[in-house]
């Protein structure tokens, strides 16, 4: 599973716009906006979901499920749970 905000992230760490992600997994550019739009868990066909996830790996990064441990090396990003800036909202 893939959440929307957890989508963008990958993308801003690879330094690409949502043209080039759409291009790279080999759906089309609505498709990307509609599931980076999604603020939880985002949907679509397993296909979809599974190009788009094969997509990021390729180009160097991983998703980290709730809970789960990085071993690899190399920079990245994880959002703790109920950041006070998500609170405020």
């Amino acid at each position: 599973m893939i959440s929307g905000p957890q989508m963008r992230a990958a993308r801003a760490l690879l330094g690409v716009d949502q043209k080039r992600l759409a291009a790279l997994a080999g759906v089309s550019l609505p498709t990307i906006q509609r599931m980076e739009a999604s603020d939880g868990i985002v949907r679509g066909t397993v296909d979809t979901l599974t190009k788009v996830v094969e997509a990021l790996n390729s180009a160097g990064v991983d998703l980290l499920a709730e809970g789960a441990r990085s071993e690899g090396g190399g920079r990245g990003v994880r959002l703790r749970e109920a950041s006070e800036l998500n609170r405020q909202e």
